[in-house]
């Protein structure tokens, strides 16, 4: 069964399940793509805008739904980019101001080394991309440290105050949340729960109003506690859906970042949707997407 939905191009089925379908990306997107042209004969060179309605997976023919939060939930993404930006263009001033040359932090780094990883790793791997070798630390290190650790501190700073500004949930993810929540005959409501690498996903969640919506949540916290590996390793997700009794290919990954869609390709997830906010919808697919939307409300008939 699948929901009669938007418009888009169809995507070869995977997972044993039904079709798949890319929908039209949102013109508010962070990276904004036009849509693409067919090449596959179904169209002959016809724009997707053109081409009939298509089929979006039925959410609720899975066991749980497990929604990574930054990007998918809330626009916490947003802060963290600018959190992130503040934090790595500030420290690469002073590293400047020494006469070491380094190259300034872009928007990019954001994707390729620090969205959907753990704090601390996401930290070492964007330094080791400029050739800056830092000492570990510890988790008790302040934000006036030179360590990963205390670099994680400057960042996590400035996340906050962003944050206390206030946060709202994407209308769209509230609206599936909703719609997921009431009742339905004959059809049990999935099982729910956020696996998000953060470690201010409950603090997150409570500003939006939607804490309660949640069976499960799993964040850095947790991980850390029970020592497992981060995204794109599919642990946590394991984790999640192994608690809530549900087995892999009866649940489904919901993410917008490239390596929480890998988590889920790794963890051999029934159905894995990908939601861009700006990574790119074919990239999104690569990484391992069965389904790229723009908005889970699409999935909302």
């Amino acid at each position: 069964m699948c929901r009669r939905k938007r418009k888009g191009r169809v995507c070869p089925a995977t997972n044993g399940g039904g079709e798949r379908t890319i929908g039209s990306m949102n013109p508010g997107n962070v990276n904004k793509r036009q849509p693409e042209t067919s090449t596959s004969g179904q169209g002959s060179g016809t724009a997707d805008a053109d081409l009939p309605d298509l089929c979006l997976p039925d959410l609720w023919q899975y066991g749980a739904i497990l929604f990574d939060l930054d990007g998918v939930i809330t626009p916490t993404a947003d802060l963290h980019r600018e959190a992130w930006a503040h934090m790595f263009s500030e420290y690469f001033r002073e590293i400047s101001a020494t006469g070491q040359s380094v190259a300034e932090y872009t928007d990019q780094d954001y994707y390729d080394y620090l969205d959907g990883r753990p704090r601390t790793e996401g930290i070492a791997v964007l330094l080791h991309s400029r050739g800056i070798d830092l000492p570990a630390g510890s988790e008790e290190d302040t934000a006036a440290e030179n360590t990963v650790y205390g670099l994680g501190e400057r960042k996590n700073a400035e996340f906050l105050r962003l944050l206390d500004q206030g946060i709202a949930a994407y209308p769209g993810s509230v609206q599936l949340l909703d719609a997921l929540a009431a009742p339905k005959e004959g059809v049990a409501s999935p099982r729910l729960a956020i696996v998000s690498s953060s470690k201010n996903a409950r603090p997150v969640l409570e500003a939006a109003g939607l804490l309660d919506r949640f069976e499960l949540i799993v964040d850095g916290l947790v991980a850390a506690e029970l020592e497992l590996p981060g995204k794109p390793a599919p642990d946590t997700y394991l984790h999640a859906a192994t608690w809530l009794g549900v087995p892999a290919e009866k649940a489904v990954v919901v993410e917008d970042a490239l390596s929480g869609v890998a988590a889920g390709r790794n963890g051999k997830f029934g159905l894995v949707v990908g939601v861009d906010r700006g990574a790119g919808e074919q990239e999104l697919r690569d990484a391992g997407a069965d389904t790229v939307v723009a908005d889970l409300a699409d999935f909302v008939g």
